[in-house]
């Protein structure tokens, strides 16, 4: 099902929704339908920004709170406690701001900073500002980097936004693998 040829705006609904929930791959298509004339650019980066901090600000607010009493049952983890807490205020900022980028810490970081008492308007502004980043990125990349080196060799083909979204698309998925082999 191609989602330049959904009814209205249920296009970049899907593209919110996606990057609320799992991130890349449906931006990803997007941003090639974007390439391809299909769909709008601007509509594409701000459903892909708006959903994907969505996702991440879910779980901090979630869990803002609600954390603390539930850790503390955990022996080793309390007595690490305000190791962790002072990490993560320390390294707040990148933290929040590379949220997006690391697709295997998605809930932990934003979890990580509820339990560390980050102030909401500090994660909900940094969050903001790092899904803009991901969601310009990614957008860029696939629609006006991809295609203008193929320019370069002289290959003008419809196909050349495919190969960085699929490069993303892998580099995204081995980052996220990575993550989850690590901690096994």
């Amino acid at each position: 099902m191609n989602p330049a040829t959904w009814p209205g705006h249920l296009a970049y609904l899907a593209v919110f929704i996606a990057a609320a929930v799992e991130g890349e791959v449906v931006f990803v298509t997007a941003s090639v339908l974007v390439s391809l004339g299909r769909l709008d650019p601007l509509a594409v980066f701000l459903a892909a920004m708006l959903g994907g901090s969505t996702g991440d600000q879910f779980f901090f607010y979630v869990l803002r709170g609600r954390l603390h009493p539930w850790l503390s049952r955990f022996p080793r983890l309390a007595q690490r406690q305000e190791q962790v807490v002072t990490r993560v205020r320390r390294h707040g900022t990148m933290m929040v701001l590379a949220c997006r980028f690391l697709p295997g810490l998605r809930i932990a970081i934003p979890a990580a900073c509820a339990y560390a008492g980050i102030p909401a308007i500090r994660f909900t502004t940094l969050n903001l500002i790092g899904s803009a980043a991901w969601a310009a990125a990614i957008l860029f990349t696939v629609t006006r980097l991809g295609p203008a080196s193929f320019a370069r060799f002289g290959l003008n083909a419809w196909w050349t936004p495919i190969v960085p979204a699929l490069l993303i698309i892998l580099f995204f998925h081995w980052l996220g693998r990575g993550s989850s082999a690590s901690k096994a």
